[in-house]
């Protein structure tokens, strides 16, 4: 039971026990499908007709693309099961071996959404009908009925429509699976399984695929403008490159992106912080220009200093065993066998103690990315690969970095962090280190 929640905190992705359930027995009885083999040469080729009409009931099949009704008739009420299937498209009728009429051979031609249909012994003491259907269907009904007009008489009733689940005329119970009862009411003996859907598109693909969470933070804002120099105000010129990045990144369909503030806005140090760790983002990255004397310039890519990141691990210990576990995952552990929480709460805290320590050399192991790709690209001031004790970098929840673009104060520099082409080519290489550290990097690091 608790093996499931600490899969959860290990992957982050938490799945419930009834939607595991559910999504095996639909693959069960899928399986136990594609088992017997229907394939269209397997069909039975007798055509089941009798001269007279069998129990006094008239088999019949009618109606139009939007809805076709076939009727078979039967010698006495049975369990039974119906599908459909496709490629080829068609409705499997499973009955146990008794006298059945289809339609007459006049009808056999195509009527609204069935083509053709035939049926006989499929083996020992099963009778199976094939109704061959124009395209994709589902069958919205299936029952036995009494004929009320002929005592006695026994009839099954298939009410057959399109499986367009995008149509608008199509019902919303032929949107998901049927169940087929018997007649006898004893409940299901067979389950449709949904029609295969049709490929997605790829960006509608890249869309349902799990996304890294990247917090972007712009630096200053508001009435803080930061450093300025030659007509460069920072505050505005890292908000522009981070705009491009984030463009760049959503562009790509790898990452879901998020900014601290994305206009002229002020947010304070640690609420930037913050709305990174209660975003569970996988990596932040504040983006700043530098200022000092004329002569400096250059890119520079700071995490946080190794004795503050050991500070910031050591006076995270004392919260994270109460964090590891929510009040319900905790009484639901209660519930299942009490005598297991301190083991549950102890192996979690020791998995995310593991995490504040691997989340520092993966710190690290991303700002190298940085530095090898913005210096393709760009000028980097020496040792571009620092440490320091940024208040906004203090997070052992995530990998951290805070790069300064260029110098305002140096002229070239200033142009750079202007000009449209500088933000594109640097934002591109900011945009590869990330590829690079999530195919590559990560998967080397101790977990």
């Amino acid at each position: 039971m608790w093996l499931g929640i600490v899969r959860r905190v290990a992957s982050r992705c938490e799945v419930s026990r009834a939607r595991r359930v559910a999504v095996i027995g639909i693959a069960a009885s899928v399986l136990s499908l594609a088992g017997t083999g229907l394939q269209a040469q397997d069909a039975p080729s007798t055509t089941l007709e009798a001269p007279a009409m069998l129990g006094g009931v008239k088999p019949d099949v009618g109606g139009d693309k939007t809805r076709t009704r076939f009727v078979i008739g039967l010698e006495k009420s049975v369990d039974f099961q119906v599908f459909s299937l496709s490629n080829p498209n068609r409705v499997i009728v499973e009955l146990p071996d008794i006298k059945v009429q289809l339609p007459p051979s006049s009808v056999a031609a195509s009527v609204g959404l069935v083509q053709s249909f035939r049926g006989g012994l499929s083996a020992p003491g099963k009778m199976r009908v094939v109704i061959d259907v124009t395209g994709p269907v589902v069958v919205e009904k299936a029952s036995i009925e009494k004929a009320k007009d002929v005592q006695h008489a026994t009839r099954l009733v298939l009410e057959i429509v399109p499986a367009d689940a995008g149509g608008k005329n199509t019902p919303a119970s032929a949107k998901r699976p049927v169940v087929q009862t018997s007649a006898s009411g004893l409940g299901a003996v067979g389950l449709q399984p949904p029609l295969p859907r049709p490929a997605l598109r790829p960006d509608q693909r890249a869309n349902n695929v799990f996304k890294p969470i990247i917090v972007i933070d712009p630096g200053h804002g508001g009435h803080d403008s930061g450093a300025q120099k030659y007509g460069t105000v920072e505050k505005d010129v890292v908000l522009a490159f981070s705009l491009r990045l984030r463009d760049k990144l959503e562009a790509s369909g790898r990452y879901k992106v998020l900014m601290t503030r994305n206009d002229d806005s002020f947010v304070e140090l640690d609420e930037r912080r913050d709305f990174a760790d209660r975003s569970k983002a996988a990596l932040f990255i504040a983006v700043h220009a530098d200022y000092a004397g004329s002569q400096a310039s250059g890119a520079t890519i700071y995490s946080l200093r190794d004795n503050v990141a050991t500070e910031l691990q050591r006076a995270a210990k004392g919260r994270v065993g109460s964090e590891v576990l929510s009040g319900k995952e905790l009484s639901t552990v209660r519930a299942e066998a009490d005598d297991e929480v301190s083991s549950v709460k102890s192996f979690l805290t020791d998995l995310a103690l593991k995490e504040l320590v691997v989340n520092h050399e993966r710190t690290k192991v991303f700002a190298g990315a940085v530095v090898e790709t913005m210096g393709a690209t760009t000028t980097m001031m020496n040792n571009p690969d620092r440490e320091a004790g940024f208040r906004v970098l203090k997070s052992a929840k995530m990998p951290s970095v805070l790069i300064e673009l260029a110098y305002v104060t140096n002229r070239s520099d200033a142009a750079n962090l202007k000009s449209d082409a500088w933000r594109d080519k640097v934002s591109g290489s900011i945009v590869t280190a990330l590829d690079n550290y999530f195919s590559y990097h990560t998967s080397r690091l101790p977990m």
